[in-house]
């Protein structure tokens, strides 16, 4: 565990000294609150529902950026190898890097608590799906984060990391959104693949355990494979 916390506070140091982490904070609270404004003034519900069903779309962009140098910038840069042969384990750099991403990305999303605030302030907002609704952020960024890392685990270049990153998450949206509502067998595959519905299901208010298991579980998989990944370069 001390390891752990080491690559940790390696990692979130490296965010903070760049201005990466300020500049991805910014945009999404620009973003966010751009929509939030929006669908508040067109519905006029004191809801977060609306307003969150878009921000899967810009964590679906952002959340890469997050991720893209966590393995590819030491790929290339050669700073992966002495890393490796430090005492510590391959399960225990990647999850490491994994709880720094996820750690930025839920102080991305933190500033948006101010939106209860202000609906509480114009009328009587609904908690349990704004409690849900942020469980399900919460989930959904340890999924995004762990695809960003398996992508920048198979890199050497961050643009790319960023860019496959952004079109794995895109196509999991889609694939999610274009089988919502629909019969048979091929759509309800579909639908339990992509992610649209797993994350709708919590702005409703809902904490459904077959949409827990699809996040954690998958979760696991990717930083599973992404350690196998990490643990075949000790031996190359």
């Amino acid at each position: 565990m001390k390891s752990i916390g080491t690559i940790f506070q390696r990692e979130i140091n490296a965010y903070f000294l760049s201005p990466v982490a300020y500049v991805i904070i910014a945009v999404f609270t620009v973003f966010s609150g751009y929509f939030f404004s929006v669908m508040l003034g067109i519905t006029q519900e004191t809801t977060l529902r609306y307003s969150l069903a878009y921000t899967q779309f810009i964590l679906s962009i952002l959340t890469p950026v997050i991720t893209m140098r966590l393995f590819a910038e030491e790929n290339k840069t050669g700073t992966i190898e002495p890393l490796m042969t430090a005492p510590v384990t391959d399960f225990e750099v990647v999850f490491g890097k994994f709880l720094s991403a996820w750690a930025l990305y839920n102080i991305m999303i933190a500033p948006t608590a101010f939106y209860i605030i202000f609906l509480k302030w114009v009328g009587s907002p609904d908690y349990g799906a704004i409690i849900s609704s942020y469980i399900g952020l919460v989930l959904m960024g340890g999924l995004f984060i762990s695809i960003g890392l398996l992508v920048s685990a198979i890199t050497k270049n961050q643009i790319v990391a960023a860019v496959i990153g952004i079109v794995a998450l895109l196509i999991l949206l889609v694939i999610g959104l274009a089988s919502s509502g629909s019969e048979g067998a091929l759509y309800s595959c579909l639908r339990y693949i992509g992610t649209y519905d797993h994350w709708e299901t919590f702005t409703k208010g809902i904490i459904d355990s077959r949409d827990v298991v699809y996040y954690v579980s998958f979760t696991a998989l990717l930083l599973f494979v992404v350690v196998r990944i990490v643990e075949s370069r000790r031996w190359r």
